[in-house]
């Protein structure tokens, strides 16, 4: 028997990869078919969107630009990988720091900043992933990259033995790194910071709350079948008969889709057949697949 098609809302403990993640779900789900969006560094924990047999497929064309998450940044010390695996390189005293000045560096970093992303990353450097490199003794340096930062929301700021701990919540573009946002606060602030605990709450429309742990899907897995899935992902459109076996052929078709990006297009009977997109109405043909799975 093979294993369903759908998505898997894993929960990442810390400690492992999100490759560590995938290789876990195959396992569980007997099949090597197995993939991931939105990959999550070792030390991270939360959601992860796994994709299992013939939805690996969605897993490129699913909305999950935006992210959200939660974190504790430490003020008074700086570390080799920003964050409290490393080792301490400066400390400061941060007694002085007040609140009003964690929020206003907090606030200078919403909207779209050129942000240098963390040496302890997951991007490629010469094949290898940049926190590999680090670990391993080696110096990397990355280029600035644009991205969005919808919002920072400061929870609690606590002291502690002239360190300052801040609690923030974080909404946020792909491509975001958290650990540059406490480096960069503690470097604005002239103490250094670093991360001590980061966890992703959501990606795209996959939130914490339906997430599972590895061992709950140890003890009894399923997954989200490939219909609600793309139900969740994408706008929908409901096609009649003939439509329908035009779809699993992959012709174009007249629809006029709810949207510009891609659309999930249903047979009556609610079996997910294919991604649809606006082509234009060149020749009559206003919409064409992207991706058919039946």
């Amino acid at each position: 028997m093979s294993a369903p098609s759908g998505l898997v809302v894993v929960d990442k403990p810390a400690g492992i990869t999100s490759h560590d993640v995938v290789s876990r779900v195959r396992r569980l789900a007997g099949t090597r078919k197995v993939g991931h969006a939105g990959t999550l560094d070792p030390m991270a924990t939360g959601v992860l969107v796994v994709g299992v047999e013939r939805a690996t497929r969605l897993l490129g064309h699913l909305l999950l630009t935006d992210k959200a998450y939660g974190a504790t940044i430490r003020l008074g010390a700086s570390t080799t990988t920003d964050d409290a695996e490393g080792e301490v390189v400066a400390t400061a005293p941060a007694d002085a720091v007040t609140e009003e000045a964690i929020r206003a560096g907090l606030a200078a970093m919403v909207g779209e900043i050129d942000q240098v992303p963390s040496a302890v990353s997951a991007i490629k450097v010469g094949g290898k992933r940049a926190y590999q490199r680090v670990r391993e003794g080696e110096q990397v340096t990355l280029e600035a990259r644009r991205v969005r930062i919808d919002a920072i929301d400061v929870h609690a700021v606590t002291r502690v033995e002239g360190f300052v701990d801040v609690e923030v919540s974080v909404r946020c573009s792909s491509g975001t790194y958290i650990r540059s946002i406490a480096r960069d606060l503690g470097t604005g602030l002239g103490v250094g910071g670093h991360l001590t605990a980061l966890r992703r709450t959501a990606v795209g429309p996959f939130g914490i709350d339906v997430a599972r742990t590895l061992d709950a899907l140890a003890e009894d897995f399923e997954v989200l079948p490939i219909a609600g899935a793309a139900r969740i992902g994408f706008p929908s459109y409901e096609l009649d008969e003939t439509q329908a076996a035009f779809v699993r052929v992959g012709r174009k078709l007249p629809l006029d889709l709810p949207a510009d990006g891609p659309v999930a297009v249903f047979a009556p009977d609610g079996e997910f057949l294919a991604l649809y997109e606006r082509a234009g109405r060149q020749h009559g043909e206003l919409a064409r697949p992207i991706a058919v799975f039946v």
